[in-house]
């Protein structure tokens, strides 16, 4: 014989769950809703602040890290070009082009970031 299923079925969660609430309603004064429900609102506080920073983390890192590859693949293409034999790019126009626009992203990036999304 099979061994026996331990999960739970949908009406009999459904059930439970009546049953809590029916009993909660029921039994609990209304001083300890009104507390209940300040504390449920806090607790949906929480998750949408923790919403905004991730989302503020993730709007800063992302570019960030777009920009930062991009450095790199400029500093890359100056020695693409130098195994090419291409000498009309000098390495420090290159260089210093590329920190440039590195420097130039990353200020308007974070400016964005904190004057917009604090």
């Amino acid at each position: 014989m099979p061994p026996k299923s331990t999960t739970a079925s949908p009406a009999t969660a459904t059930n439970a769950f009546e049953s809590l609430w029916k009993a909660y309603h029921d039994n609990t004064s209304d001083r300890l809703k009104f507390i209940d429900s300040f504390l449920f609102f806090l607790m949906l506080s929480g998750i949408a602040q923790f919403a905004i920073a991730f989302w503020s983390a993730t709007s800063l890192t992302t570019p960030s890290w777009l920009d930062s590859r991009a450095l790199s693949d400029s500093l890359s293409w100056q020695r693409h070009y130098a195994r090419k034999g291409v000498q009309e790019v000098s390495p420090e126009r290159v260089h210093g082009r590329a920190f440039a626009d590195f420097a130039l992203g990353s200020i308007v990036l974070h400016f964005f970031v904190y004057n917009f999304l604090g």
